[in-house]
C-alpha cells in the first residue's frame, strides 16, 4: 500500500488509503445545542457550530471510499457509576452530569442530549463508541475494534480541541497510531485554547501528531 503525502504542520502527513479511520470526538447535542451540558457550564455553543460543514466534508469522503469512520459520545450509565465524583463535582455548571435538563439527562446514555447531531448522524457500519471519559481508549475496548480492521492511522476532528479531542489523540499516539487533527473541523469553547493545542500536538517535530486545513486534506485524496 502505497502512502499520500499530505501537506500539513510540522511537515507532510503518511496518509493510509484504507488504513486511515475518520474519528468525530463528541458532535452530540449535549456540547453542540443550547440546553446541554456545555452550555450548562457557560459556554457560548454556537462557537461549535463552524465544525459541522468541514466534518460533513470529511463524511462524504470517507463513505464515498468505504474507509473507517469513529463517533464517539461522552456518555455516563445511568446509575453514575462510571462517572467518578472528581469529575461529577468539579465546578460549579447550572446543571452537573445526571441532573435533568431540557434534552434529559445530561451525558446519560440513551437521553436525547448524548445523541450526535443529525447533520452528522452515524450510519449503519460505522462504529459508535460511548466513553465515559475525556479520551476515546479508556473503558470502550477501542483500540481492539480499530487494529480488527487494520487500522493504522487516525484523522481526528470533533469537540472540543484542547479536551476530548486532545486527549484521544494522545492516547492514539501512545499506542501507535499516526494522528492528524483537521483544523476547522474542531474548535472550542475558547479559540486560544484551540490555538494552544494545535501547537503543542505539532511541536517537536510532530510529537503528538500533525495539523491541516480539512480543503487541504480533501483536495490530497486520490478520487473516489
Amino acid at each position: 500500500m502505497s502512502l499520500l503525502n499530505v501537506p500539513a504542520t510540522p511537515f507532510h502527513y503518511p496518509f493510509a488509503p484504507g488504513k486511515t479511520a475518520l474519528v468525530i470526538i463528541d458532535m452530540q447535542r449535549d456540547f453542540v445545542e443550547p440546553g446541554g451540558f456545555g452550555a450548562s457550564l457557560g459556554n457560548d455553543v454556537t462557537l461549535l457550530h463552524t465544525t459541522i460543514a468541514p466534518i460533513a466534508s470529511l463524511l462524504a469522503a470517507w463513505r464515498a471510499r468505504g474507509w473507517p469512520i469513529v463517533h464517539t459520545r461522552e456518555a455516563h450509565k445511568a446509575d453514575l457509576s462510571d462517572c467518578p465524583p472528581a469529575k461529577r463535582l468539579r465546578g460549579a455548571p447550572s446543571l452537573r452530569i445526571g441532573d435533568a435538563g431540557p434534552m434529559g439527562r445530561l451525558l446519560i446514555r440513551g437521553e436525547a442530549g448524548t445523541s450526535i447531531i443529525p447533520a452528522l448522524a452515524p450510519q449503519v457500519g460505522e462504529l459508535v463508541i460511548d466513553k465515559p471519559g475525556k479520551g476515546m481508549f479508556w473503558s470502550t475496548g477501542l483500540h481492539d475494534m480499530l487494529k480488527a480492521q487494520g487500522v493504522t492511522h487516525l484523522v481526528f476532528t470533533g469537540v472540543t480541541t484542547e479536551v476530548c479531542v486532545q486527549t484521544s489523540m494522545r492516547e492514539a499516539n501512545d499506542r501507535g497510531y499516526d494522528c492528524l487533527i483537521v483544523e476547522d473541523a474542531t474548535e472550542s469553547y475558547f479559540p486560544e485554547f484551540k490555538a494552544a493545542a494545535l501547537a503543542m500536538i505539532a511541536a517537536q517535530g510532530a510529537i503528538v501528531g500533525w495539523h491541516t486545513p480539512s480543503a487541504t486534506l480533501l483536495g490530497a485524496l486520490a478520487p473516489a
